[in-house]
């Protein structure tokens, strides 16, 4: 892996682990504004681990994926966003939240090969769920264009971890690495799933 990209990765892993245990969705007391943006998606496990998942199978499709799938992610979740600060209503956010995780941990894990398009729209489809969980918790005294553009550039943030975690796979040591971070990010997203389906009955 090179140098350069090692301090970025190693930052993301120690907000993470720094940032409060909870789901970004059920946060509170969120002051507002760019910083809290910012630490928004880190701060919630769920919504990291898919957004790192993007990134990671972004780099297994290869060009163009690797680049326009993380721009996609957070191009859409901008507009999920809007919906959620309108309140549009979405069925199911949370479940599909989860879900996401779930999916692409394991497209991940089992390297799965789709057209370009057909990943792009999948991705596009969870970034609507993501960025609508983000929205309906802008908190009041937010200012919501630093507050989108503090979510959006943290999303940015943890793709490009997921798109060096994903350069590993040029060795076959890397590889297995990398699909073993699928298997727990789909795990985790299992967890996820069933926490959200219990909270929805």
């Amino acid at each position: 892996m090179p140098r350069c990209r090692l301090p970025l990765l190693w930052a993301l892993i120690a907000v993470f682990f720094l940032a409060q245990p909870a789901f970004a969705h059920e946060q509170s007391g969120v002051s507002g504004g760019l910083i809290s943006g910012l630490l928004h998606p880190l701060t919630g496990a769920d919504h990291l681990i898919a957004m790192v998942a993007v990134g990671i199978w972004g780099a297994q499709l290869g060009a163009p994926a690797i680049w326009v799938l993380p721009i996609t992610f957070p191009l859409v979740m901008a507009f999920g966003g809007v919906l959620g600060v309108l309140r549009v209503p979405l069925p199911m956010p949370e479940v599909a939240v989860a879900l996401s995780a779930l999916v692409l941990g394991a497209a991940v894990a089992i390297r799965l090969r789709v057209p370009f398009a057909a990943a792009a729209v999948l991705v596009g489809l969870f970034a609507v769920f993501h960025g609508h969980a983000h929205g309906a918790e802008l908190p009041s005294a937010a200012n919501p264009l630093a507050y989108g553009v503090g979510f959006v550039a943290a999303t940015g943030l943890l793709h490009l971890c997921g798109i060096t975690i994903g350069t590993l796979s040029r060795w076959p040591a890397g590889e297995r690495l990398i699909q073993g971070f699928g298997v727990a990010i789909a795990a985790l997203g299992c967890y996820f799933l069933a926490l959200s389906l219990e909270g929805a009955t």
